[in-house]
């Protein structure tokens, strides 16, 4: 299947690649033993797709809904294999340790959204396990506003074969990517739930768009996102 992904990756052009990786995404999830269940719909295009982040299985699936460009860190793009497919999704990076290129990340974000793009985007920052949750940083929202376009809160839930939250399947600590999959292979069954929620108008204040949307999230997943307090230096908000 990697290697299927990699060679129309390499071969198809913008839009065709698109819905191949779509395609991709959806087969690996299949692969490794991940059903996806999807509640609601996503909009016409252009929206800001704030996900709870626990693993690399949401993010695979938020992907395989249709063509989304995802916001990710620095270092996925120097991973092989994952990073060149990244780029060529047109994956944005954003450097989490330092805060100089972040408003970078938010231009480039929202210069993005303006063209009808998808983009999604993690406002933890990392990886949680499901039973606790980090807060919805602010920053990434401003991209919304800035191009005037829509927060679209996605919930992400990883449950087992007895239907309960699966905390073992999410990617943290000092896990590779390869221990990650590996413990997702060994489950018998693993369910990814998606519930596409109502779209957030993008506001003017993006300390709010994260409160709301990391409320919204929370409403599903029942694990409440703090908010951030204010920072002295706005791009670290």
């Amino acid at each position: 299947m990697l290697l299927g992904t990699l060679v129309g990756v390499a071969l198809l052009p913008g839009a065709a690649r698109a819905r191949w990786l779509c395609g991709c995404y959806r087969a690996v999830l299949r692969c490794c033993g991940v059903r996806l269940r999807v509640t609601g719909e996503l909009g016409a295009g252009g929206e800001l797709l704030a996900v709870n982040h626990l693993s690399w299985v949401e993010v695979l699936a938020v992907g395989s809904l249709r063509p989304v460009s995802p916001v990710a860190k620095r270092e996925m793009g120097d991973w092989p294999v994952i990073g060149g497919v990244a780029r060529r999704a047109g994956a944005l990076f954003v450097d989490r340790a330092g805060l100089r290129g972040l408003p970078g990340t938010v231009a480039a974000t929202a210069a993005a959204l303006r063209t009808g793009a998808d983009v999604a985007v993690f406002p933890e920052g990392t990886t949680w396990c499901g039973a606790a949750a980090g807060p919805f940083r602010r920053a990434v929202f401003q991209a919304a506003i800035d191009a005037g376009a829509p927060v679209r809160p996605v919930a992400a839930v990883l449950r087992g074969p007895d239907g309960v939250p699966a905390p073992a399947a999410a990617f943290v600590g000092e896990q590779t990517l390869w221990d990650s999959l590996r413990q997702v292979l060994r489950m018998p069954t693993l369910d990814c739930e998606l519930t596409v929620l109502p779209a957030l108008p993008p506001g003017a204040d993006r300390r709010e768009l994260a409160r709301r949307a990391g409320e919204a999230v929370a409403a599903v997943t029942g694990v409440p996102h703090a908010v951030p307090r204010q920072s002295r230096t706005p791009a670290a908000a």
